[in-house]
């Protein structure tokens, strides 16, 4: 009896383990290790009771933009400060300033949240880099809208260096909840370009903080899925069954229901609602489907589609990334954009510095130098697909797909259809993993060694380990 206690004692301490430790994992992305959202609050006059500050945030985050309906940053005030006027943003909530009667200020709140104004707002309400409806770019994706702002005018503040108080517990939400922000910071004064970049200004105060996304905060099931599919196998692999959560008819539409006819015609854009799925054995807003369409001699070719089965809900700017061996040697991509993402560089530059000069390296890898060097140049297997504007799939619209198709240059000495290897490793979708398919259940070749009757008891198992995982979340 105290020998299965200690053993059940053993096997829930591994399965506790193992869950607590995949929820950090989830909030780290090797793909991106230091991707963030930096908000830098300046303070470039003194008024006064307070001060104007421009606040900025810059997103450096590769392949995760901020969606419709936007970023929404809130903070606690360290005094009693309002908020006497505000360009390019809005805070949502006016709050009591019933003390101030003849002259009424933006906001009263002690936690003021503050959202990003409409495209299309009168001049003098705007300010350089607002006005996007919230939406920020991708770092990756598009630089140059990968940054946000607004300037405010805060009183009852202080107004000298000693006097004023720093803003306290922030919080972004990006429009989810799976931004977590550092504490706020005095660091060196920020400097901006004038003139025509001929001359310098230096705030008076910088603040700075960091936010950071976790997928496992964002949201407790998954957002996309992953299909696949082969020339040289009729079966398809489809997304696993409740992948994003089990079909309800409560909260999906069906093919028969009278809004998937118009949907694209007059059905309503209302994209800040809960979104109508459409009902799927996935239930997944988004699927990434991945189908090995030729093999050639010295090519191989893939198609890449992308569904949205929301009915109420377009993807602006989206993004896809993808990890596979093979993607380090692309030889055309059509009607997406992609760029590489250089996750190895630095120690592919060690390894070319090394190969020129191997006393450079440390002792104990001078006997691996030659087996290793090739493989970390080539070890940039991961990259991000994006549409083309100038194509009109840069937006991912509801009910719709967007598709793309490229050509992969053959390595004759890993390239192989056997075992999956055709398929991708990992799958991101506005930076969330997607849920892959079971291994056993990939395309595979007619020759396959693998025992039909041992990979269906082994995904009956998977499935059943799945399901009672999703019961204790």
């Amino acid at each position: 009896m105290a020998l299965r206690r200690i053993r059940f004692t053993l096997r829930y301490s591994v399965v506790t383990y193992v869950l607590c430790f995949s929820a950090v994992v989830m909030a780290y992305d090797i793909f991106d290790p230091t991707a963030n959202i930096t908000i830098t609050w300046d303070v470039v006059s003194w008024t006064p009771d307070g001060y104007v500050a421009v606040v900025k945030m810059n997103n450096y985050q590769m392949y995760r933009p901020i969606m419709t309906p936007g970023w929404t940053l809130g903070w606690t005030w360290a005094k009693k400060e309002i908020i006497w006027s505000i360009l390019g943003a809005q805070a949502i909530d006016q709050g009591d300033c019933k003390d101030l009667p003849s002259n009424i200020p933006h906001s009263c709140e002690k936690n003021p949240r503050i959202i990003d104004m409409q495209p299309g707002v009168p001049y003098n309400q705007q300010f350089l880099n607002c006005c996007k409806g919230g939406f920020v770019s991708s770092m990756g994706q598009d630089p140059a809208n990968s940054v946000s702002a607004f300037q405010l005018s805060v009183g009852n503040s202080g107004n000298t260096y000693k006097t004023v108080g720093l803003p306290k517990n922030f919080s972004l939400l990006g429009p989810n909840q799976g931004y977590t922000c550092s504490p706020i910071s005095i660091v060196p004064s920020s400097v901006s370009l004038s003139s025509g970049g001929r001359r310098k200004n230096r705030a008076l105060m910088s603040w700075q903080l960091v936010c950071r996304y976790s997928q496992f905060l964002a949201s407790e099931i998954p957002t996309c899925c992953v299909s696949m599919s082969s020339f040289y196998n009729s079966d398809i692999t489809p997304c696993l069954s409740c992948a994003c959560g089990c079909r309800n008819n409560e909260n999906c539409v069906t093919n028969n229901s009278p809004i998937s006819r118009v949907v694209g015609s007059t059905s309503p854009h209302t994209e800040g609602n809960a979104p109508l799925k459409r009902c799927t054995h996935h239930m997944c807003p988004v699927r990434v489907h991945w189908h090995v369409k030729r093999n050639y001699k010295m090519y191989w070719h893939v198609r890449i589609t992308i569904t949205n089965f929301n009915f109420n809900f377009n993807y602006t700017k989206w993004t896809l990334v993808a990890q596979h061996p093979n993607l380090n040697n692309i030889a055309k991509v059509d009607d997406f954009n992609y760029k590489p993402l250089l996750l190895f560089e630095p120690i592919s530059k060690l390894m070319r510095t090394s190969m020129s000069s191997p006393r450079n390296l440390p002792d104990d890898m001078k006997q691996t130098h030659l087996s290793t060097s090739s493989w970390f140049l080539n070890a940039d297997d991961t990259g991000m697909f994006y549409g083309v504007e100038e194509l009109d799939n840069d937006h991912l619209l509801e009910a719709a797909s967007v598709h793309s198709e490229m050509i992969l240059q053959k390595n004759r000495t890993t390239f192989s259809l056997n075992r999956g290897w055709a398929f991708p490793h990992k799958v991101y979708f506005n930076g969330d993993e997607c849920i892959m398919p079971l291994p056993v259940s990939y395309p595979s070749l007619p020759n396959s060694v693998l025992p039909l009757l041992y990979v269906g008891r082994m995904a009956i198992i998977i499935q059943v380990l799945i399901a009672t995982f999703h019961q204790f979340i």
